[in-house]
């Protein structure tokens, strides 16, 4: 058994982390409020202000433990790691394929088709559950569609080709995202994908989810050597883990959308969970993304079925699960990769 290490989140502005010991103390106005021992800590993330001592972050690189900052919104400021341990050999090899446009452009197709095949089941899903027969046909149409792309994709040889099929689906996807709420659904209308700032409230929630997922996804592909800058599907461009990101895409609709649902159709998170700040920009209150960690983090537990393995495996370990696979198919010995797609 492999124990599934916890992962920190500091909120509360004007913390102080550090450590005493084997144990690592929060601290809110000099008064104690958690100590949590380190061994039970897999990393750390930290939202807006707050602080941490050297040796706490000595002590993290140390172990290779993550620290990652982030905004007090959950847009990715930093990231501490150790001392870079990766084989040599596999980034070299992730280099080459970058090169190499037919097995680039097949990696790519396969990244595709996981994404839109889970998306679609989010789809299918939620026709079951409709409010209503017109949001049932609704998204069984987009369904229907999301189905038509991913039998455009064999016929796709070319990388803008496949970046355009992906596009059209993620439009016919959000665009149909309404139809999956149950409650408050004036209040939680999306007119399309929108971020950086976000200008609704589940745009607000799918962006502080995309922000946690892209975290588990960077840690995954460096902790099997691989290099999260260098992608495929998202080009390379300076600052950005494209990488991690195509590994992300199979499991945004499974974790991050479904999870958003969730909370809103069950009325854990509610309009007034949410401020428009000047500008136009929407972000959740502290009370919200409190509630919306939590759930992250007891989602993260729950066991799911890996075909490939044959063995229940917990979600918080999927995007490594993943990332080994992805760094075989990258090395040569195995001739295709398959993102995670359950029945």
């Amino acid at each position: 058994m492999r124990q599934v290490l916890n992962t920190l989140f500091v909120m509360t502005q004007g913390s102080y982390l550090h450590l005493e010991r084997e144990t690592l103390k929060l601290e809110i106005d000099k008064q104690t409020k958690l100590r949590v021992p380190m061994h039970h800590i897999g990393g750390i993330v930290l939202f807006g202000n707050v602080m941490v001592s050297p040796f706490a972050l000595h002590r993290c690189a140390e172990d290779g433990r993550s620290v990652v900052m982030l905004s007090e919104q959950g847009r990715f400021r930093a990231r501490l790691e150790g001392p870079q341990s990766g084989n040599v050999l596999l980034r070299r090899a992730q280099h080459q394929l970058l090169d190499d446009e037919k097995r680039s452009v097949e990696l790519m197709r396969i990244v595709v088709a996981g994404k839109l095949q889970n998306s679609r089941a989010v789809l299918l899903r939620g026709a079951r559950e409709a409010s209503s027969p017109e949001y049932a046909a609704r998204l069984r149409l987009a369904a229907d569609n999301l189905a038509g792309s991913i039998r455009a994709l064999p016929q796709a040889i070319d990388a803008d080709v496949l970046r355009g099929i992906e596009g059209q689906a993620a439009r016919e996807y959000f665009d149909s995202f309404n139809a999956l709420l149950r409650h408050n659904q004036d209040a939680f209308a999306m007119k399309g994908r929108n971020r950086r700032p976000p200008r609704d409230r589940i745009n607000a929630l799918l962006s502080f989810l995309y922000a946690l997922l892209a975290n588990e996804c960077v840690s995954a592909v460096e902790s099997v050597g691989l290099d999260p800058q260098v992608g495929y599907l998202h080009t390379l461009r300076p600052g950005r883990p494209g990488l991690a990101l195509d590994l992300m895409e199979e499991f945004r609709p499974l974790l991050a959308d479904r999870l958003a649902l969730t909370l809103i159709n069950r009325q854990q998170i509610k309009p007034d969970d949410f401020e428009v700040r000047p500008g136009g920009s929407v972000q959740m209150s502290e009370d919200a993304r409190r509630t919306l960690l939590t759930a992250w983090q007891q989602r993260k537990q729950d066991e799911v079925k890996h075909e490939q393995l044959g063995q229940s495996v917990p979600i918080a370990l999927m995007p490594m699960v993943q990332a080994r696979l992805l760094a075989r198919f990258i090395r040569g010995e195995s001739a295709e990769y398959t993102p995670y797609m359950p029945r």
